[in-house]
């Protein structure tokens, strides 16, 4: 780390050192009792950290690596979607996801006029058809672009608790769309949506292992001619644990990868968590989404999407959209943002949050793996109870206010008014429909008690 002579007129300090200084002006207090604190995943935070904490095992490397600035629509008409994506490319947007609800959409009509070749798409599909992909395919096979499908037939299991149609059905046409994302070498066909398990309260590491036995499932199926693949994940407000997180993922990607001979990189789209998010005094969550974004990015994250901070009760909206958009090109233009996932490269503390992260996440893996892998385990609901279970510790810490969030359980505004401004339901569903399995439930820590105010207003 240190370059030769620039400290040499000091003397080292050893870690124990510091701890014997740090313990002297506690005058009597214990030190661990003190400053050492235990994160949910099981990981004790220190007060400081040096070169012993990384003597042990190799340090992650981060290449220098840029990012784009997307943004999300959804499509209810084809044309006025594809002239506000080409107003969106106009102000600073470097890249689209369009969120597709039905097989009737005309998808090559929806890019209409777009510089696709200078613009990664990316599609969040509510179905699963070969139709309309295989004609989108077909379109952009002799332009050179980045194509993301976000396929995901397991997300969609452990999000609705169904199959698209059958497993057996969803496999075929998931095998169909490989061989047509074969023939070109643009197109990431499937996307491992790990949000899911973000919103509903899983911590860290068993997002990192879900993530990574979603993943296996594909690989087992396909690995004679696995394609390239993209992680979705949400980043929540735990700000360098979130870059650790992200640069935990893509280490075990590539570790998992390597065992099945394919060495390209993963694609990973980060988006800032639900599970944080407020009905009252919506304006902080702009501050969170800031913060969760600035993770992603110095994370390595490829594509960062924001979340407007009016996103859970208001419908699509020219000014907030224009403020989440602007937070990110403020990050990228004005702070110097763009190229910089590499700085934390040897940063003792990120490294050793991502190391410990990456091991457990292995860990849990292998455990997920050795008792049937993980669609074994959603159908038996074991992955369901644990992130009930951790869901339930974050929440009681909430409740409990040693969670804070402003505006929300510390500090309200008491004329705050929320009522007549709801144009979504921003609270969990109920839902009634036959199931294959218990669905995940994404829930945000805030629900309840926003659920009571609004009832006394």
């Amino acid at each position: 780390m240190n370059k030769p002579g620039l400290f040499d007129e000091f003397s080292e300090v050893s870690a124990k050192q510091w701890k014997q200084k740090i313990q002297y002006d506690l005058k009597g207090a214990d030190y661990n009792d003190t400053l050492v604190w235990e994160s949910p995943e099981g990981i004790k935070i220190k007060p400081f950290y040096n070169s012993e904490d990384v003597k042990d095992f190799e340090v992650l490397e981060q290449k220098p690596r840029t990012w784009k600035i997307a943004q999300s629509l959804y499509v209810g008409d084809t044309v006025k979607t594809n002239k506000k994506a080409r107003g969106f490319l106009k102000k600073g947007v470097e890249s689209l996801i369009f969120t597709v609800p039905n097989d009737q959409i005309d998808l090559v009509e929806l890019l209409k006029g777009i510089e696709v070749p200078n613009t990664p798409i990316h599609f969040n599909f509510s179905f699963l058809a070969q139709g309309p992909i295989e004609k989108l395919l077909t379109s952009l096979k002799t332009l050179p672009t980045q194509l993301h499908l976000h396929v995901d037939s397991i997300g969609n299991l452990a999000r609705t608790g169904n199959w698209y149609r059958s497993q057996k059905e969803d496999t075929e046409v998931l095998q169909r769309l490989m061989h047509l994302t074969a023939e070109t070498d643009f197109a990431y066909p499937f996307a491992i949506d790990t949000t899911l398990y973000q919103n509903a309260g899983a911590n860290l590491v068993q997002q990192l292992a879900y993530g990574l036995s979603h993943a296996h499932e594909y690989l087992n199926e396909f690995s004679t001619a696995f394609p390239k693949t993209a992680f979705k994940v949400a980043i929540g407000g735990n700000y360098f644990f979130e870059i650790a997180k992200i640069r935990a993922l893509r280490w075990l990607w590539a570790s998992l990868a390597s065992d099945y001979g394919i060495d390209t990189e993963c694609h990973i789209l980060a988006v800032p968590s639900k599970r944080n998010k407020t009905l009252y005094d919506y304006n902080v969550n702009m501050l969170r989404t800031t913060s969760e974004c600035m993770s992603g990015i110095l994370g390595g994250a490829d594509t960062i999407c924001n979340l407007p901070y009016d996103a859970l009760y208001h419908k699509d909206n020219n000014f907030a959209e224009r403020i989440s958009r602007n937070q990110l090109i403020l990050l990228k233009e004005e702070s110097y943002f763009e190229n910089i996932a590499h700085v934390t490269n040897g940063a003792f503390y990120i490294e050793s949050l991502t190391h410990q992260l990456a091991q457990k996440a292995l860990a849990l893996f292998k455990q997920i793996e050795a008792s049937g892998g993980f669609l074994k385990a959603l159908e038996t609901g074991k992955i369901q109870q644990k992130i009930k279970e951790s869901a339930l510790k974050e929440q009681t810490l909430f409740d409990a206010g040693e969670t804070i969030l402003l505006g929300t359980n510390a500090y309200q505004d008491s004329n705050d008014r929320m009522k007549g401004t709801l144009e979504l339901y921003p609270f969990t569903k109920k839902r009634s429909e036959k199931t294959k399995i218990i669905p995940i439930i994404e829930k945000r820590w805030a629900e309840e008690m926003e659920q009571k105010r609004l009832d006394n207003e």
